[in-house]
């Protein structure tokens, strides 16, 4: 697997960040035969695709096609796999945009600019404990903790912070005869 460029990666952990995974604008600086290189490169690898720009909502335009319409770039769940996103966590990212306050969801495009890029790496302590909330049978906090080596404060504060608000993955927590508090990724929120 071909690993992104520090520019791809920037392109895609922002566009991670906005409303239906836009990938514009692109960072600053990048115009031009090097703009056209890079989403090239992307959209022939299948991070990026090309759709009709929904100019009623003021998406930025990648290209005009000639007939009064244009194109926008968005970034794929490959391309949002390739910087280390989990498809179930992508999916998550983007109904819970759909859910924001209006006046939050209305904002432009360059107010983006100043996001915070979501991406989870492969092979983190905090990718560790998405995958194992994702399991059928969940975790309990005792199995994160044994997993990670993290305390339990800091497993049940990764859950609370960084799992569901900063990401707003929809967890639940059951208590369980046999094993006590069983948190999951709660699937059906997220379909």
């Amino acid at each position: 697997m071909t690993t992104p460029s520090d520019t791809q990666s920037l392109i895609l952990s922002r566009a991670a960040t906005r409303p239906g995974n836009l990938a514009l604008p692109l960072p600053e600086g990048l115009v031009g035969a090097a703009a056209k290189m890079v989403v090239g490169k992307m959209i022939a690898r299948g991070w990026l695709e090309e759709v009709d720009a929904n100019l009623r909502r003021h998406e930025p335009m990648w290209r005009e096609t000639g007939d009064g319409h244009g194109t926008t770039l968005i970034a794929t769940e490959a391309g949002l796999e390739a910087i280390g996103i989990e498809p179930v966590v992508a999916i998550a990212l983007a109904s819970a945009r759909n859910a924001k306050p209006k006046q939050e969801a209305e904002r432009t495009p360059d107010d983006t600019d100043n996001a915070t890029p979501v991406a989870i790496r492969a092979g983190t302590k905090q990718a560790q404990i998405i995958a194992m909330l994702q399991r059928p049978e969940g975790a309990t906090v005792a199995e994160m903790v044994e997993a990670t080596g993290w305390l339990a404060h800091t497993v049940r504060g990764s859950i609370s912070g960084a799992l569901k608000k900063r990401l707003s993955l929809p967890i639940s927590a059951e208590k369980d005869k046999g094993r006590g508090t069983v948190y999951r990724l709660v699937k059906e929120a997220i379909s």
